[in-house]
């Protein structure tokens, strides 16, 4: 057999290419998993505190403001990726997942934490698994993406018309928005974790930012699984 030494300079070339991915999406993963982590601290601290829940809850314009402060940083980072450093780029999700820990404490209010823990456990069991399927498999998530997309969109329409029609917001109805919102985001769990993947091929000053927005993405979906799955096997207090 001979191995020529082309052979020997793409092999090499593959063995650095693997390195780099593989080091890109630890990072990722690294940084989300701490975003969740400071999520569900503050939601515990603050979710156990009735009269913190009450002060954020019960306080409109305070309340709307940690809204409007939590898309804003969703925005920034979506469209500044590129123009800010990977300090505020992290400085900025880790911020954002403060204020998600906020405004999810309230499920501490309606759901006991044995539900809550079993429905953490459930969605990092599913998530890891939908997310490897993403990274690992050789198929074009691409159409996948583009329908669970259409479908999340068409989903927050519903969401919205259910706010102005009565009928629309039966216990039926939100079994059966909770059940759609599980299936789009496992969807754009392994379609994500795919196109994140490519991320890894910006230049080597950029991965840094590319690893919390890689991040930021893999969050958000973790975090609608979690939403949705609780609402559907959560006990309320």
């Amino acid at each position: 057999m001979n191995f020529r030494p082309q052979d020997s300079r793409n092999l090499t070339i593959d063995q650095a290419r693997s390195g780099v991915l593989s080091a890109f999406m630890s990072r990722v993963y690294s940084w989300m998993m701490l975003g969740i982590l400071v999520t569900g601290a503050v939601s515990f601290e603050v979710g156990n505190n009735p009269e913190l829940v009450a002060q954020i809850f019960q306080n409109k314009p305070f309340f709307w403001a940690l809204i409007i402060a939590q898309f804003g940083s969703v925005i920034f980072l979506s469209t500044m990726i590129n123009r800010i450093s990977a300090t505020a780029a992290a400085i900025t999700f880790l911020m954002y997942s403060a204020l998600t820990g906020l405004t999810l404490s309230m499920i501490f209010v309606l759901y006991t934490q044995q539900s809550i823990a079993s429905a953490f456990v459930t969605t990092a069991v599913g998530f890891g698994g939908l997310s490897m399927y993403g990274y690992t498999t050789k198929r074009d998530l691409g159409p996948l993406g583009s329908f669970c997309i259409m479908a999340l969109f068409g989903l927050i329409a519903i969401m919205l018309l259910s706010y102005f029609v009565p009928g629309l917001s039966g216990n039926t109805m939100q079994i059966g928005i909770s059940i759609a919102g599980l299936l789009i985001f496992a969807g754009l769990t392994a379609y994500d974790t795919q196109r994140i993947k490519a991320m890894a091929n910006a230049p080597s000053g950029a991965l840094g930012q590319m690893a919390v927005y890689g991040a930021l993405i893999l969050y958000l979906d973790f975090l609608n699984l979690f939403l949705n799955l609780l609402r559907l096997m959560g006990d309320r207090r």
